[in-house]
């Protein structure tokens, strides 16, 4: 007998149908998986086999059993198709037809023992299936929170594959999965580190909360000790909150790579991704034989945290200059091209010297110029020009350490952020675009328009710093942005004035 159930395919982010065909007939004996199946699927004879046995189901050995994943020609990955292909010989082999599946998705991978497991893609899969037409998904109950994020389709939590059966047989019927409130789940969006509790460096507080206001990626230079990393881990607090669209964005990401734990449905926090300086291009960017998304996709509407800067290999760092200016991540291989978000905020440390000391007034430094000069040199001048805030951080005093009074929170820094932000949505309610540094040059001749005592300043500038044009630009992006913390719908002098003490000194 043949049967066709319903499934899908993750490919990147993005999702297509699979038809998981089964026949069982009653010839020589045999199982067997088409349609380009990984070593996962191939493995699924016997997850099948034995789940059927510790279900209580008679397999059917004595048939000859072809399974086929159509299309044929697309590369299929992962346990999730367990489900679909035990369900489709239960019904074959026991000559049953369910009327009400034709609508339906199985997703869902199995135990030895006919319990559904935490399955990877599911949030896709569901956006996928309301978008296509859907009425119903099947799935792991512990993957029914995150399905139930989308609106008009129907999740049914799945514990064992026996509860599939007698659901479809109307001998014990599951109810759906109440849709999940968004909102609510917002309530658990709390962040551990808190400006408050950072001495001194009032300086770079201030850079950092431009640099949340605009999304602007800033670059930390100072000796061990003063803080950078500190600093750079309270950004994610004073940034907005999500979206719900954003939310669901970077959820997605979530999914696919696996990192979505079980009983969170919803990522509700800005991301903060920190690689080790060892990390090679691929994890950094994503790729891979089956391409998976990298640290800046995990870091999508968050932030990229990248300590010791110039310890990372030159050719790993060079992968970011496109990314970094386009917002999203393209990996090609001879299967295909897939492209990944990654409009990320890029937080760099580095010490100025390999000993760390060559910019603190109170500890000598025992470099050389030659090791100085290449220990700079390992951070390229193209890098360094999409880094728009350029920030000494330096050691802090004793008095201000042994102070007891806090500082300005985080949250009361955030109301100002989103005012900023409010500011930018309204500016480019029109267009594709969100914070101040995704303009192009056409919103930039747009929304950066200066009067005759600033254009003054910046011809100034450009000459005396020799400023690329990308620089000048930047340098423009980075003024509106000021503008925007100060409440101010035209760049005053005072915006170019301050955007331009944050630029490097070596431009």
């Amino acid at each position: 007998m043949f049967i066709k159930i319903n499934s899908i395919a993750v490919i990147g982010l993005e999702c297509a149908p699979v038809d998981v065909e089964i026949d069982i007939s009653g010839s020589w004996p045999g199982f067997q998986i088409v349609g380009l199946p990984d070593t996962a699927i191939q493995e699924a004879k016997e997850r099948i086999r034995t789940a059927w046995k510790n279900s209580g189901l008679d397999f059917p050995s004595n048939n000859r059993i072809v399974i086929n994943l159509a299309p044929a020609d697309v590369r299929k990955e992962g346990a999730s198709y367990d489900l679909p292909m035990a369900l489709g010989m239960y019904m074959a082999s026991e000559k049953k037809n369910f009327i009400n599946i034709k609508d339906s998705l199985f997703i869902g991978e199995l135990a030895l023992d006919g319990t559904l497991r935490h399955t990877h893609g599911i949030l896709p899969s569901a956006i996928y299936a309301a978008k296509h037409g859907f009425k119903k998904i099947f799935l792991p109950s512990s993957n029914a929170r995150e399905a139930s994020l989308i609106a008009g389709i129907e999740v049914y939590p799945l514990q064992t594959f026996k509860d599939l059966l007698m659901h479809l047989n109307n001998e014990k019927i599951i109810e759906p999965m109440p849709p999940e409130n968004i909102d609510l789940l917002f309530a658990d969006e709390n962040y551990e580190m808190d400006m408050a509790y950072i001495k001194g460096q009032e300086f770079v507080k201030r850079a950092l909360e431009i640099s949340a206001s605009g999304a602007h990626n800033i670059l930390l230079s100072g000796p061990p000790g003063s803080g950078k990393t500190l600093l750079a881990r309270t950004l994610p607090s004073i940034m907005p909150s999500f979206t719900n669209e954003e939310a669901i964005e970077v959820t997605k990401i979530y999914s696919v790579v696996g990192l979505l734990p079980s009983n969170t449905p919803l990522i509700v926090q800005r991301p903060f991704r920190a690689p080790h300086h060892s990390a090679s291009g691929v994890a950094l960017v994503g790729g891979g034989r089956y391409p998976r998304p990298g640290e800046i996709s995990l870091a999508h509407r968050g932030v990229l945290f990248l300590d010791e800067f110039p310890e990372f290999p030159r050719m790993v760092l060079e992968n970011l200059r496109q990314p970094l200016e386009d917002g999203i991540v393209t990996i090609s291989r001879a299967q295909g091209t897939l492209a990944f978000p990654a409009q990320f905020t890029l937080v760099a440390s580095q010490n100025p010297c390999p000993c760390g000391y060559f910019s603190d007034p109170d500890k000598q430094c025992l470099c050389s110029t030659t090791q100085i000069s290449n220990y700079k040199k390992k951070i390229s001048g193209p890098l360094l020009d999409r880094i728009d805030l350029h920030i000494e951080v330096p050691r802090v005093d004793f008095n201000k350490l042994s102070n007891d009074e806090l500082s300005e929170s985080s949250s009361s820094i955030k109301e100002r952020v989103i005012e900023a932000r409010a500011r930018q949505t309204n500016r480019f309610k029109n267009l594709p675009i969100s914070t101040n540094t995704e303009m192009k040059n056409k919103e930039i001749k747009e929304f950066c328009k200066l009067e005759n005592d600033s254009i003054d300043l910046m011809r100034q500038a450009v000459n005396k710093l020799h400023l690329s044009a990308r620089s000048y630009h930047r340098i423009l992006k980075l003024a509106r942005t000021i503008a925007d913390l100060n409440a101010s719908d035209q760049i005053r002098t005072p915006h170019i004035a301050e955007a331009l003490q944050y630029r490097c000194k070596s431009e």
